[in-house]
């Protein structure tokens, strides 16, 4: 698919404009708020395309969820130079699934139900295939991932370890789908990522008193902003590493809450979010290629964990607001 013409996407790129329609928007989300129970709330997924739910409880919800993702594979399947557009925005429930079994097997428990649908492998035959120590077929790069992880917790029996070098390899595997399919848009998307991880876990690394060397273990190569920048930027210097960016609003915000009793950082997950929606704003505005595509991925990605949001609020009792502040800092 490397180097695929904007020309092969003329198609489905006018077929997305159908597909968006069927997007959750604010106002039905709203709906789903204000809805007198549970089901009612639930009942506004069938415009999306989401199956009915006679029970609104979390596996029927994960079901619903997994049941609308293959239908969007099968709207977009046949009509896609190749699949890696589609797997990069999959992966990441893979390498969640990998931690899950990874920390799960080294503590001898079944946390199966932490396992999500979504990646590019179904999570029960995954489980299975992991403990029987067999990863034939999946991809490379993954089955190096989960090795590294397990070797990394062995040796320090830290599961905070592994998980950075679970997120390292999801990084670079994502780094590496964009790269095949040869789109600026995209690789400039992974790098977006990337910047934001690395501007989080530097503002959390301030906020709880962390050193340079802590931050350098955590951090993703394949940003705009150089390590260096971030190991020895705080307060204001920390703004002014992403200042020329799309991070720029969210590093400011991160800025001041970096210090330890710096508030909360509500605003500055939200901005996060904001610059990767913004991203693909501008996407959208170019008339067939990748971008809407991509667009249209990013925007189920994110409706999927609005529904998970808005019902797993409502099933808890929380409030409306508490909800929706709950949106406000999703990728939506």
């Amino acid at each position: 698919m490397n180097g695929a013409r904007d020309t092969e996407y003329v198609y489905l790129s006018t077929r997305i404009k159908a597909l968006e329609r069927g997007l959750l928007t604010w106002a039905r989300m709203e709906r789903m708020l204000n809805a007198p129970s549970d089901q009612a709330a639930a009942q506004v997924l069938t415009e999306c395309g989401y199956p009915r739910l006679d029970r609104v409880t979390g596996p029927a919800v994960e079901a619903a969820l997994a049941q609308r993702q293959r239908k969007t594979l099968e709207e977009l399947d046949g009509n896609l130079p190749g699949r890696a557009v589609v797997e990069i925005f999959q992966i990441q429930f893979d390498y969640h699934n990998a931690k899950v079994l990874v920390k799960a097997q080294a503590m001898g428990t079944d946390q199966d139900r932490l396992l999500m649908e979504g990646g590019r492998y179904a999570p029960e035959p995954l489980a299975t295939n992991y403990r029987q120590g067999d990863l034939r077929g999946y991809s490379q790069r993954f089955q190096q991932a989960v090795a590294r992880a397990r070797e990394v917790l062995r040796a320090t029996g830290d599961p905070q370890q592994a998980d950075f070098a679970l997120d390292r390899a999801h990084f670079e595997e994502l780094a590496h789908l964009a790269h095949q399919t040869g789109s600026e848009f995209l690789t400039g998307y992974v790098a977006l990522r990337i910047d934001a991880a690395n501007l989080r876990a530097a503002v959390r690394a301030s906020r709880l008193g962390m050193g340079a060397e802590f931050l350098r273990q955590v951090l993703v190569p394949g940003g705009t902003v150089s390590f260096s920048a971030l190991t020895g930027a705080g307060g204001a210097r920390l703004a002014s590493a992403f200042s020329a960016g799309p991070l720029a609003a969210a590093a400011a915000a991160g800025a001041k809450a970096a210090s330890p009793g710096g508030g909360s950082l509500t605003e500055f997950e939200g901005l996060c979010g904001q610059a990767v929606t913004d991203y693909f704003d501008q996407g959208r505005r170019v008339a067939f290629g990748v971008e809407p595509i991509a667009g249209y991925l990013y925007a189920r990605q994110c409706e999927a964990t609005a529904i998970r949001i808005i019902l797993a609020g409502r099933m808890a009792g929380l409030e409306r607001e508490a909800i929706r502040r709950h949106l406000r800092r999703s990728c939506c």
